[in-house]
C-alpha cells in the first residue's frame, strides 16, 4: 500500500461514524469484549486488548466508556459467546471484499451479510476467493496536522521500532508493519506522544480497482453501507479505489 494510504477515506469514514457513535462505539464494546474473555482484563499483560484500546481511542472512544466495556466483559460470565467469521466475495466489476464479524448467531449473520452482497449486485464467494490479494499487515496513519514531528524523525522512531515501511503522503505519514510487529511499534510512537488516526492490524489489497460507471459506484456504496449498518459485522476491507 506504500503511496496508497486513503488517508482522505479515513477521514471521511471518522466524520461519518461521528454521527453514528453509539454503533461504532457497540462494536468496538464487542471487540473488547472478546479480548478480555480471551486474556483478561489487564491490557499490560493482554496484548490484543492493549491494542483494541488504542484502535478505540482512535475513534474518540471516551476512556470511561472503554473501562466500563472492560469491566462489563469481566464480570460477565453468562453473556453472548462471539465467534469470529470471515466471508469472502465480489462487488461490481470484481470488487474484492473481505468481512469480519463477531457473532453470536452464525445463520443470522451469514444472511445478512449474503443479502448486502446480493442487494449490491454482488455475491460471496468461498473461503479464500479474494483473500489472497490482500496482505495482513499493521498500519498506523498519521495526521501531518497533529504531529509536530518531522518526517524523517518520525520515519526513524518507527524503523528503530520495527516498521517495515514509512510513507509520507501530502497530508499524512502511514506506517507499515509486520502484525507481529505492530504493538510494539504503536507503543513505541505512543511513548512518544505521537498522535494516531488509525493503529490497527487491517489487510491491504495489493493492487487497487477502479469503478467508472455510476450504478456500479452506487451498487459498491449500497453493499458497504448495509454492512456498515449491521452490528456484528467488525470490519470490511475492500480493493476499491474510491
Amino acid at each position: 500500500m506504500s503511496g496508497h494510504s486513503k488517508f482522505a477515506n479515513i477521514k471521511h469514514k471518522k466524520q461519518k461514524n461521528d454521527a453514528v457513535k453509539g454503533k461504532i462505539f457497540t462494536k468496538l464494546g464487542r471487540e473488547i469484549a472478546v479480548a478480555v474473555k480471551e486474556g483478561g482484563p489487564d491490557p499490560n499483560i493482554n496484548g490484543r486488548l492493549r491494542d483494541v484500546i488504542a484502535k478505540a481511542k482512535s475513534y474518540n472512544m471516551p476512556n470511561d466508556t472503554i473501562e466500563r466495556s472492560i469491566k462489563k466483559a469481566a464480570g460477565d460470565d453468562e453473556g453472548a459467546a462471539y465467534e469470529a467469521v470471515t466471508y469472502e466475495g465480489y462487488g461490481p466489476n470484481g470488487i474484492a471484499i473481505i468481512v469480519n464479524a463477531l457473532t453470536d448467531n452464525k445463520n443470522r449473520t451469514a444472511a445478512n451479510v449474503r443479502s448486502a452482497f446480493t442487494k449490491g449486485g454482488g455475491n460471496v464467494g468461498t473461503t479464500g476467493c479474494v483473500s489472497f490479494m490482500f496482505d495482513r499487515k499493521g498500519q498506523i496513519i498519521i495526521d501531518k496536522e497533529e504531529c509536530d514531528m518531522k518526517g524523517d524523525d518520525l520515519m526513524l522512531i518507527a524503523l528503530d521500532a520495527g516498521a517495515e515501511d514509512f510513507v509520507e503522503e501530502d497530508d499524512s505519514f502511514e506506517i507499515i508493519t509486520d502484525p507481529d510487529s505492530f504493538s510494539q511499534v504503536r507503543e513505541s510512537l505512543e511513548k512518544q506522544g505521537i498522535p494516531m488516526v488509525q493503529a490497527e492490524v487491517t489487510m491491504i489489497p495489493q493492487t487497487w480497482v477502479e469503478l467508472t460507471d455510476e450504478q456500479a459506484i452506487k451498487n459498491m456504496n449500497r453493499i458497504l453501507e448495509l454492512l456498515e449498518d449491521d452490528d456484528d459485522v467488525q470490519e470490511v476491507y475492500h480493493n476499491w479505489d474510491e
